[in-house]
């Protein structure tokens, strides 16, 4: 990618939305693979990632593959495999966690850095770019001076950044309490999400806290008003989270983002897309219709203490209005936009007095005048929890919400976008020989010159007569010569360089054109360049520790031969190999408790009575037998979430070939 070019990256749970992807705006797209990916329900088949790649690279886009898990030394050969099937299918770069892959006989494919390797150094950054990655995701956690201080560290790897979706609460790569407590790994693609569990926090004499609340949910990620300042810090590739998420939240959001990023282009001319062509919607986006959490821009603009979702992890909706009236078996609603309507189907939320997410589905709804409608539930169903839905809590006054609009999911399941290329259609006389412009032409050659300057062309050779009716004529070679609506592309202007308007048959122009549009085709597939493979430095660099502990996830013997080949003296196996069986950091994060509740020493200094009282001592969570510590380190502001290992995960660790300790001894 230019160091011009602004690239919008969106995920794909499958090709077909991967392909919608593209047609809504989408720059590249990344997709998991049939293994190795660190969304493992979100497998494909490489025959299926080639059909997303054949769609995407009619645009110029890219197409990504996560293969970003950690590696055991038995599933190296099946991963250097598949790398090989994947660059056969087209596929433009493989995103990578694991450094035992840099060490295997890869394919000539680009290697981009998952946010799994937790980048937030520019000594990190850089390592990684003189090892071979062309392409590396920062982590989220980083503000626009780090990642400025980053870009300017770089000389050719370009920056990724999230900037929109859900937020893990620690660094990625450093959470491992899914696997601590219920032997599924984050980094091997199967999180159990303890972070989304409702806590009571306590301090060190055993007092309450908070109860029951959500303390290490975060918000979900939302970056549309810092785009330009992310350009600005050296952002080049925009990055939706969302693997898992179905097919009308990614047009939804990827068209939401393009837009944005059109506008921005549109008025920097330096700065370019990454990839061919226009889109028009059919719909406005409203990323908050989508499942969300609320929005927050996390820690771009510096540290704030509204970034956490405590009272329930769950997707509240839109607000809609609020109870007029209420019986066993149905209710009344004033909604807040006179223009508002409901729909059999909808699915509608409360806050119950303890706080908690409520909701039901409408089975039934009736307006009733003056923006009131009357709402018959279906009690069969609960959209937010398992079990049989009541009207908890439900009474006048109370605020609802709608976080299922069945119009809203109708007007998305149709074609809701196109996407065209823009191409200059050009008629002119066509010689046999180009010196003899004085004598009639042999035919006539069309050219369709597209916005990247790639060109096809068709001639037709046989006798024409001048138009008797020049207007009519030049009428039809303009409609027929732009009638390219079932193509990729749209004529933005039409030039007739003709002496003499001919007549010409229909049918002989749109053969005509028909062949120009394959032959432009053909330009611009066999012009379409491979992504490089960037070289390693030579002589290798050093990695910038010479330590590493199980926090660097090395699973494999491969692994533990690159790190020691960049100057690794002492290499810790990975909290998977279950090396570190007392209490750990099972979670290092940039959020804090303390400050959320107000309880951080930072937030009191300067505050008569109360600057010196409070200190950074740790807390403890508890969800019912599970007690963690939270300890505070202030210099970095981090929060570390320190635990062990279940005695029911250590036995559970399957007889697997770790080689990692081949001598005996730590590597």
């Amino acid at each position: 990618m230019l160091r011009n070019h602004l690239e919008l990256l969106s995920p794909a749970r499958d090709a077909d939305i991967g392909i919608e992807a593209v047609n809504h705006g989408a720059d590249a797209v990344y997709i998991g693979g049939p293994g190795f990916g660190a969304r493992d329900k979100a497998a494909n088949p490489v025959t299926e990632i080639a059909r997303l790649v054949a769609h995407a690279h009619r645009f110029h886009a890219r197409v990504f593959v996560a293969m970003n898990t950690i590696l055991r030394d038995d599933e190296l050969e099946a991963a250097r495999r598949l790398a090989w099937q994947l660059h056969g299918a087209g596929v433009d770069a493989l995103i990578v966690q694991d450094m035992g892959l840099l060490e295997l006989d890869l394919p000539p494919i680009q290697l981009h850095a998952s946010t799994q390797t937790d980048i937030r150094t520019p000594a990190k950054a850089r390592f990684l770019q003189d090892v071979g990655f062309s392409q590396m995701v920062l982590a989220r956690e980083l503000d626009l001076r780090q990642i400025g201080a980053i870009a300017g560290e770089l000389r050719e790897a370009v920056i990724e950044f999230f900037i929109h979706g859900a937020l893990c609460v620690a660094y990625s790569g450093q959470c491992f309490i899914s696997h601590a407590h219920t032997g599924r790994s984050a980094n091997r693609g199967n999180c159990s999400q303890e972070c989304r569990l409702p806590y009571t926090v306590t301090d060190q004499a055993g007092g309450i806290v908070a109860h029951d609340q959500h303390v290490l949910s975060l918000k979900d990620n939302d970056q549309s008003a810092n785009l330009e300042a992310l350009i600005d810090a050296g952002v080049r590739s925009f990055k939706i989270e969302g693997r898992y998420k179905d097919m009308a939240t990614i047009k939804n959001v990827t068209a939401h983002y393009r837009q944005l990023l059109d506008a921005i282009l549109d008025r920097r001319p330096e700065l370019a897309r990454a990839s061919s062509g226009r889109c028009r919607h059919t719909f406005t986006p409203q990323p908050e219709q989508g499942f969300n959490r609320g929005g927050t821009d996390y820690f771009v603009n510096g540290r704030k203490a509204d970034i956490g979702t405590f009272d329930t992890p769950k997707h509240a909706g839109t607000p809609l209005g609020q109870v007029v009236a209420v019986t066993p078996d149905r209710f009344e609603l004033q909604t807040d936009d006179a223009l508002a309507t409901l729909h059999n189907g909808d699915s509608l939320t409360w806050r119950d007095l303890q706080g908690e997410l409520q909701g039901v589905q409408v089975n039934t709804c009736e307006p009733l005048g003056q923006s009131r409608w009357r709402v018959e539930p279906n009690l069969e169903m609960r959209p937010l929890a398992h079990g049989t839905a009541d009207l908890k809590d439900l009474r006048r006054g109370t605020r609802l919400f709608r976080n299922r609009d069945m119009a809203w999911e109708r007007l998305l399941a149709r074609p809701s976008a196109e996407r065209r290329i823009g191409v200059e259609v050009i008629l002119a006389p066509w010689y046999r020989d180009p010196g003899s412009t004085g004598s009639p032409p042999a035919g006539l050659e069309l050219a369709l010159i597209d916005e990247e300057g790639y060109s096809g062309t068709a001639r037709i050779e046989r006798p024409f007569e001048p138009a008797r009716d020049p207007a009519r004529a030049e009428s039809t070679l303009r409609e027929s010569l732009g009638r390219l609506g079932n193509t990729d592309y749209e004529a933005r202007g039409i030039n007739l360089a003709l002496d003499v308007l001919w007549f010409v048959p229909v049918s002989a122009l749109n053969g005509l054109r028909r062949e120009a549009v394959l032959a432009l085709d053909a330009a611009r597939l066999s012009g379409f360049a491979p992504l490089a493979r960037a070289r390693a430095v030579e002589p290798p660099v050093p990695y910038p520790e010479d330590t590493l502990s199980y926090l660097a996830n090395v699973y494999n013997g491969r692994a533990a031969e690159f790190y020691a080949r960049h100057g690794v003296k002492l290499i810790d196996a990975a909290y998977e190999s279950h090396q570190e069986p007392g209490e750990v950091s099972l979670m290092i994060t940039k959020h804090c408790v303390r400050f959320s509740l107000s309880l951080c020493p930072k937030q009191a200094k300067g505050v008569t009575g109360v600057q010196g009282t409070v200190r950074a001592e740790p807390l403890v969570l508890q969800h019912g037998e599970e007690r963690l510590t939270l300890r505070f380190d202030c210099k970095p502001c981090e929060m570390h979430v320190v635990g062990a290992m279940r005695p029911t995960v250590m036995r559970q660790l399957r007889e697997q070939p770790v080689t990692f300790y081949r001598s005996g001894q730590r590597s």
